[in-house]
């Protein structure tokens, strides 16, 4: 964690990555990151935090529960898709039991800062998380506001969304999704990354299936991300399932945890 290793030999380890003397072997930082108008086998600064991200899943404070689930969720590949770097601020949006968020911290260290937003409509029974994620983690601080109109106290460098997008399109969140996305593109610094994992709906259902079957379709997820403004950089298909054929429920035993699903990260430009 940077921490441990300080902010000098972790630049370091950047401009060395950047040079070409060194990279760290990191399936995360090289195989799951494809942009637009670069090779995917090139190596990227990311790759020379692999050991962060590595500490950071192996981090004791992490409850076994989560830790159970690092199989399905790849969690060091997850870090490295979403670039994330010692020093960010981050923002979480609803991040439950914190299995995100207490990466984040790790990977952020005492010069980032990570913010848990708790919506307004779920924040008397998610707040106790937050605050107790806040409690373990010095620089994470819980945020509540409306998902259309969320503001932070400083411009940020990454928003993420794991499998929570969809919900916001069911009516009883009264969410704007559009106002959302456009209140995330605000929110982040010029160049700053929006990262969505979210539950694959079968191809042309839209949103049709959000309330049912808790799933939404990728490329209209994509559409709507577009139109705010950001430029899709990339997908990882580190969770992806193939096996998957988008009929079940995505709380049904016979998918659950395992379903398709994809992971697209978008830049502000700038």
């Amino acid at each position: 964690m940077i921490h441990r290793l300080g902010v000098a030999a972790a630049v370091a380890l950047v401009g060395a990555a950047l040079s070409g003397c060194i990279v760290i072997a990191s399936e995360g930082g090289e195989r799951t990151v494809v942009t637009s108008g670069a090779s995917a086998a090139m190596p990227t600064p990311q790759a020379s935090f692999a050991v962060l991200y590595q500490e950071a899943v192996a981090d004791p404070r992490r409850p076994a529960e989560e830790t159970a689930r690092d199989p399905l969720r790849h969690p060091a590949e997850m870090l490295a898709f979403a670039q994330v770097a010692p020093g960010d601020r981050i923002a979480d949006i609803r991040p439950g039991a914190g299995y995100f968020t207490r990466l984040f911290a790790d990977v952020a260290g005492p010069n980032g800062h990570v913010y848990a937003f708790v919506p307004n409509r779920t924040a008397e029974r998610e707040n106790p998380g937050a605050d107790a994620l806040a409690q373990a983690y010095p620089n994470v601080s819980r945020v509540n506001g409306a998902l259309d109109a969320m503001t932070f106290d400083e411009p940020l460098d990454l928003v993420f969304m794991s499998q929570e997008y969809h919900d916001f399109h069911i009516p009883r969140f009264e969410t704007d999704v559009a106002r959302m996305n456009a209140a995330v593109f605000a929110a982040l610094k010029p160049g700053g990354r929006y990262v969505v994992i979210d539950h694959q709906a079968a191809p042309g259902t839209g949103v049709s299936a959000v309330s049912t079957l808790h799933r939404i379709e990728g490329d209209y997820l994509r559409r709507e991300v577009e139109a705010a403004g950001f430029v899709f950089e990339g997908e990882s298909r580190a969770v992806a399932n193939a096996a998957d054929d988008h009929s079940l429920n995505v709380f049904d035993e016979g998918i659950r945890g395992r379903t398709d699903q994809f992971v697209y990260r978008f830049r502000k430009p700038g």
